[in-house]
């Protein structure tokens, strides 16, 4: 019987063949020996080809299940990835991040090296593979989130597009919310669990992957709504000001909504400069819809 692997890769998909191409070879290059992980695709029954691609790869290397289901959202793809895994660490990432090939080794070192922690890695956006090839190859063109130098970071942090957790440590905490079927959300809401049961969340800048996920500007706004009713579920399950603080759901944002609101002439105005020119413009239209999330689930739980 072969060993047991250190570690699985959880990723969920749903149709997402085009870069699934890409994501799963990236995975097999790692550094780490094959013997030591394998790949768990958590798959809502995609109907683009999926199956017999991974029936392809799985043919040829033995790390790799397949494990379709009727998901009705992330998080329950991810629990029953979890469920599934046979590595003591789970790594989560998705089906459009393309991984370097030291990612499994770099997270996997600091499991090794300590208990109750939690990795998270550096995720950088890109709009296409050319983008992709140029910062992979130029480090010094990378913009991250985080400055290199940090080192721990809070739960608004744990994005499961790079992050890692020992299987018992999901466990404990009773895994993701699976009530978090639209965008948004179910992610951060893992990580307080976790750093409430004393898990602490460490950042580790070498741990790079590439999220290949242009989004358009009318979805990302659509988007902005859903995790912003996202965010009143998150506070009706931990209603602590800490909660409603680190995720924009303050008096002072729904004062500025309803401003902005009242003023149409400036929200048109904002709406177009932002679809044209990334930046301030943007980023205000983008907070709009995402009060306008927060406001949509406040007056539905009023009703």
């Amino acid at each position: 019987m072969p060993p047991r692997p250190e570690l699985s890769v959880v990723i969920p998909t749903y149709n997402r063949l085009e870069t699934l191409r890409h994501v799963v070879p990236s995975l097999l290059a790692s550094t780490l020996p094959a013997e030591h992980y394998e790949i768990v695709v958590a798959d809502s029954n995609s109907n683009d080809g999926t199956t017999a691609y991974l029936a392809q790869v799985a043919a040829e290397r033995s790390n790799v299940r397949h494990l379709p289901g009727a998901y009705n959202g992330r998080a329950t793809a991810r629990n029953a990835g979890i469920g599934a895994a046979l590595g003591e660490i789970v790594l989560f990432t998705d089906a459009d991040i393309i991984a370097s090939p030291d990612l499994l080794e770099r997270h996997l070192a600091h499991h090794r090296s300590g208990r109750d922690v939690a990795v998270v890695g550096m995720e950088l956006q890109v709009r296409s593979l050319d983008e992709y090839e140029h910062l992979r190859d130029r480090p010094g063109r990378r913009r991250p989130l985080h400055p290199a130098g940090r080192r721990r970071l809070s739960w608004l942090y744990f994005l499961t597009g790079n992050a890692s957790v020992r299987k018992g440590d999901l466990e404990r905490v009773g895994c993701f919310d699976e009530s978090f079927t639209g965008y948004g959300h179910e992610d951060l809401e893992l990580g307080y669990r976790l750093q409430q049961a004393g898990v602490r969340i460490l950042y580790e800048p070498r741990a790079v992957n590439y999220h290949w996920h242009p989004v358009p500007y009318d979805e990302q706004k659509e988007k902005m709504k859903l995790a912003g009713r996202s965010t009143v579920r998150f506070y009706r399950k931990h209603p602590a000001f800490g909660v409603k603080a680190r995720l924009g759901m303050t008096p002072l944002s729904l004062v500025l909504h309803s401003v902005v609101q009242k003023s149409p002439r400036l929200l048109e105005r904002l709406e177009r400069t932002g679809a044209d020119h990334p930046g301030f413009a943007r980023n205000v239209v983008y907070q709009y819809h995402y009060v306008s999330g927060i406001k949509d689930a406040l007056e539905h739980d009023r009703a």
